[in-house]
């Protein structure tokens, strides 16, 4: 409960702040038309215009020494190029999105992560860069608010009616910075990762390029002002830096609204509150839009023109990149293309151009036109979300709408500016087509609050902008019915009903979709269907599902499933889905619907390392669990030095009387009661209970469903294990392992190696040891935490669990060993997350602690 509450608690408080931006700019520009302000954006001067454009360029420019100072405190050398261009597409997004640096880390992450940055090196460049910025931020305005005193308008109901207290409260901060960096000579730790302060030498470079930084983004509003205003510069950069303050807190992307509020309650008295909305505007787009453009271009295009060999090296870069960071920009695209139709709809058209289009094209079109122009723009807010989620529908559906956002563009108002836009997202969308690989419904996916928030915002500009461009117009029914050419007016407000009905209708449609059947362990029905596709998998593991204490998804075909339960809020997955490997990723999608959907953890445990990116792509984080062994039956003999151990151990077992039996299938209930009885002295002699999820246990149904290996001594069944076969015969393993007390030594040496041979006589090409846990973990100073703590595990935990000894006794065998990991998400919950699976494969908190 508290969870949720802290998750919509965010969009809730930037919804108000946004609710109030737009009263203030409602009560600001009352007195004012839309005409007003297009007037004033076009008699900015050129030459104010082109000052901005290269203070821009300057600003962004400086923005990237935020990365070279940071890979210096690193130690990390790497090309400026590389650095400039990483830089440039993470501000760039990250001043567009909201979360200031924190947007743009993915962006981030994999740029670098190609060139060679590690997980946490990444972590450290981002956490110094934000730092920085607030340095420069808080160094700046605080020498501006102590020197410049602001004088805080009532209307913004903060606590301080000037702004020398915040400069002294903010250059305090600083102090202690400094003086923590001097002071200070251990790392400081934060959520168990450690972080060295930087050296005191980066210091004052990390000040002043920062405090730089952003007195250029405010001149460049300055320069677009200053035609109006009587401020001086410094009284001007004060009301810009506390309007960046109060915008960065509300988290709305770009501080869109509240930003241009505060701006406004500031300087409506000194200039007409038309024209600081017009710079406003042209600020929007010159500092945000024009760089996100020219970044998206970058991203797609990096180093084309460069000589042969390198492109192809950075199209192997970019094809990995693809997956991950394509269809999040491309969300975010389809979001602004849906926007600018709605505006685009709730603004009139250009009078002289209609009167050019009134020649060539009937009334019905123009009329036809607009309110598709407006539905194209409502559905693509709505498609963002599954562009997002990568579903194939949503591409297509885009793809389409962004083709009549195009059309209807040039044909309800030669609004050509706004279709070369479009068209610009359409030709980036099209080659994208392999990144939209899932087919779930639209209507499928839990809503984020943030993207409702999102999406409401949207509609309620289009609406508040409907009414500020028409207020002059007198409302009266007859404007429902009034048709022509300039009547602007009716269409748009034609456009609003429409524009509500689609968002009504979605509603409707999400809200009565069939809620998901709770999850049922063990049912029959299930068993049976996961059966017929365990007979085709190539994975022995895929046995476990017929233990019966599971639950399962399958995919729309029923030809591949994913094995689950459920501990807490862990939703624990069993290994990797079962069945054709093309349908995983679909599978494992909806997966994790299902799981939002609960508000359920998305775990998947010892998964492999050939699907890594899926689980990376949901937005998990992988820690490695330990190795899996695997011998190679092809090459496996009891001849040779290597072999001589296991050789010994089956001729002093053979003269002693033991011998290897297979039992089939059909002959195993003969001898569940022998077998019973071994396993429940097994189960004493080692003061344990049964295990489960990721191990078998006695249970007579599921036995009944494998062979099995036996060794019988004088006739007296000593030790067994029943077998698991692939369903091509690629693998072999063995579950179930039980052996009495008063068994000969080496008993399950034996057992094993007459299942290897066997296995090796009916084709089989690998045996599967299993997992050996925490096993090919490093305990190094650069590696991550969970490593450390494994790795200690593994060398002094002999008590709860025999890891080394598992380990070595695996060895004789000569395996070839893979990594296994789990897939969770990366919260602080993770310590419940692995609590939670202990208690699923140890079958309860009980069989954690007990030896």
């Amino acid at each position: 409960m508290k969870a949720g509450f802290f998750r919509i608690l965010g969009p809730i408080l930037g919804g108000i702040l946004f609710v109030l931006a737009f009263w203030v700019l409602h009560r600001e520009l009352n007195d004012y038309h839309l005409q007003d302000i297009i007037n004033s954006m076009h008699a900015l001067p050129v030459q104010s215009l082109l000052r901005a454009v290269v203070l821009t360029f300057i600003s962004y420019a400086i923005m990237t020494v935020y990365d070279v100072l940071a890979l210096k405190y690193i130690r990390h050398p790497l090309e400026y190029k590389r650095i400039a261009l990483a830089s440039f597409i993470g501000y760039a997004f990250s001043n567009n999105i909201g979360l200031s640096m924190l947007a743009g880390a993915s962006i981030r992450y994999r740029l670098y992560s190609v060139w060679g940055l590690s997980g946490i090196e990444i972590l450290k460049v981002i956490v110094f860069c934000t730092v920085t910025l607030w340095l420069g931020f808080l160094s700046l305005s605080g020498l501006v608010f102590i020197f410049e005193p602001l004088s805080i308008p009532k209307a913004l109901h903060l606590p301080f009616v000037s702004g020398h207290p915040l400069g002294m409260i903010f250059l305090l901060a600083v102090g202690l910075y400094l003086v923590l960096t001097v002071v200070r000579k251990t790392p400081v730790t934060v959520h168990e990762l450690e972080f060295d302060l930087p050296s005191v030498r980066l210091f004052l470079p990390q000040i002043i390029v920062a405090s730089l930084d952003w007195a250029l983004a405010g001149s460049v509003l300055y320069v677009l002002l200053k035609g109006y205003l009587t401020l001086s510069f410094t009284g001007f950069i004060s009301i810009y830096l506390l309007a960046q303050l109060v915008s960065l807190v509300s988290q709305i992307p770009g501080g869109l609204g509240v930003f241009e509020a505060v701006m406004l309650i500031f300087l409506g008295p000194l200039m007409p509150s038309a024209a600081i909305l017009a710079s406003l505007v042209v600020f929007r787009g010159m500092y945000y839009l024009l760089p996100l453009s020219l970044a998206a271009i970058l991203l797609g295009v990096q180093e084309v023109l460069q000589r042969r060999e390198l492109i192809q090296k950075r199209a192997i870069d970019l094809a990995r990149l693809a997956p991950f960071v394509v269809p999040n920009v491309l969300a975010m695209t389809t979001f602004v293309g849906g926007v600018i139709l709605l505006f685009s709809g709730a603004t009139p058209a250009d009078h002289s151009r209609l009167a050019w289009l009134k020649d060539f094209l009937p009334l019905p079109v123009v009329e036809g036109s607009h309110f598709l122009g407006s539905l194209a723009g409502v559905g693509l807010l709505i498609l963002a979300r599954g562009i997002q989620r990568r579903i194939d529908a949503a591409y297509l559906l885009t793809t389409a709408l962004l083709g009549l956002g195009i059309v209807s563009s040039l044909l309800k108002g030669f609004d050509y500016e706004e279709a070369l836009v479009l068209s610009v997202m359409l030709l980036t969308l099209i080659p994208c087509r392999k990144c939209f690989y899932r087919k779930a419904s639209l209507l499928s996916g839990r809503l984020s609050w943030g993207w409702v928030a999102a999406v409401s915002i949207a509609i309620f500009s289009t609406v508040w902008l409907t009414s500020f461009s028409f207020k002059h117009v007198e409302y009266s029914s007859d404007l429902w019915w009034h048709f022509a050419l300039t009547a602007n007016a009716p269409r748009s407000l034609r456009a609003i009903v429409g524009i509500i009905i689609i968002v009504l209708w979605y509603t409707v449609a999400k809200l009565l979709r069939p809620a998901l059947v709770e999850p049922e362990i063990g049912l029959a029905e299930n068993l049976e269907k996961a059966g017929r596709i365990i007979q085709q998998s190539t994975n022995t593991y895929a046995n476990l599902a017929l233990l019966g204490d599971k639950a399962f998804v399958f995919n729309q075909k029923a030809n591949c499933f994913i094995m689950y339960n459920i501990e807490g809020r862990s939703w624990v997955a069993m290994g990797d889905p079962i069945g054709p490997q093309e349908e995983w990723p679909e599978l494992i999608w909806q997966y994790r619907e299902l799981c939002d959907r609960y508000g359920g953890w998305p775990v998947f445990y010892e998964v492999g390392s050939e699907n890594l990116p899926v689980y990376i792509d949901l937005g998990l984080t992988l820690l490695k669990l330990g190795e899996e062994g695997r011998v190679d039956l092809t090459a496996f003999s009891l001849e040779g030095s290597s072999r001589k151990d296991l050789r010994y151990t089956n001729n002093k077992l053979a003269k002693e009387g033991c011998h290897f039996e297979l039992i089939h299938v059909d002959e195993i209930s003969g001898i569940l009661p022998e077998l019973s009885t071994i396993s429940d002295a097994w189960l004493e002699e080692k003061n344990t209970s049964e295990k489960g999820f990721s191990l078998g246990f006695f249970k007579e149904d599921y036995l009944k469903r494998f062979p099995a290996g036996i060794v019988r001594q004088n006739d007296r069944i000593v030790a067994f294990a029943n077998i698991w076969t692939s369903g091509d015969n690629e693998e072999l393993s063995v579950d179930l392992m039980r052996y009495l007390p008063e068994a000969p030594n080496g008993v399950m040496d034996y057992l094993f190696v007459h299942i290897m041979l066997w296995g090796k006589q009916r084709g089989c090409h690998w045996f599967n040891l299993g997992m050996a846990p925490l096993s090919g973990l490093e305990d190094r100073s650069l590696a991550t935490l969970w490593n450390r703590i494994g790795a200690l595990l593994f060398n002094h935990a002999e008590h709860f669990y025999n890891f080394q000894g598992l380990r070595l006794y695996k060895e004789k065998f000569n395996p070839v060993w893979n990594p296994r990991y789990l897939a969770s998400p990366a919260t602080l919950a993770l310590p419940m997350i692995i609590t939670n699976i202990a208690t699923l494969t140890s079958g309860g908190l009980k069989g954690i602690i007990a030896k």
